[in-house]
C-alpha cells in the first residue's frame, strides 16, 4: 500500500517501525551515543532507534535536539527515516542535516501505523510503502 504525504528531508529509509503515540524530544531523552530513548516514563523508554522508521506526532524540546538528530546519524544510531503527523524545525532541521529521509501529513492517521512492521520512507515523493495488511 502507497501512503502520501509530504516530503520533508530527502532520500529514502526503510526498517521496521518504531511507533510512539506521544511526542519524543531528542535532547535528554535519547542517548545520542546510542539511539536508546531515556526519558522517563516514555513509551518508548529503554528502545533504540538505530535503524528503526521513528513513527511519532512532532518533536518536542529544545533546538538542541536538531544535533542530537544529527550525532546520531553521523555515528550510525539514527533512526533510517521519520514520519510525523506535523514536521516542526526542530525534527525537521535535524533530518535535513542527518540525511534522514522524512515525511508528514500523511493521508492516514499515524495509529493505523503498527509498531514493528517494515515500511520504507521515500522523502523526495513524499510517500511511505507499507503492507496492505500487515501482521505484528
Amino acid at each position: 500500500m502507497l501512503i502520501r504525504g509530504r516530503g520533508i528531508s530527502k532520500g529514502t529509509g526503510e526498517g521496521d517501525l518504531l511507533v510512539s503515540p506521544v511526542p519524543i524530544s531528542f535532547l535528554s531523552g535519547v542517548d545520542p551515543d546510542s539511539g536508546v530513548i531515556v526519558e522517563k516514563g516514555h513509551p518508548l523508554e529503554g528502545r533504540s532507534m538505530a535503524g528503526k522508521v521513528m513513527v511519532f506526532p512532532y518533536g518536542k524540546g529544545s533546538t538542541v535536539g536538531s544535533y542530537v538528530l544529527y550525532a546520531l546519524s553521523r555515528n550510525g544510531h539514527g533512526p533510517a527515516a521519520i514520519i510525523n503527523s506535523e514536521a516542526e524545525p526542530i525534527i525537521a532541521v535535524g533530518a535535513i542535516i542527518g540525511d534522514i529521509p522524512m515525511v508528514d501529513r500523511l493521508d492516514i492517521d499515524l495509529s493505523e501505523l503498527k509498531d514493528g512492521i517494515r515500511a520504507r520512507v521515500d522523502g523526495d515523493r513524499g510517500e511511505v510503502e507499507y503492507p496492505a495488511n500487515p501482521v505484528s
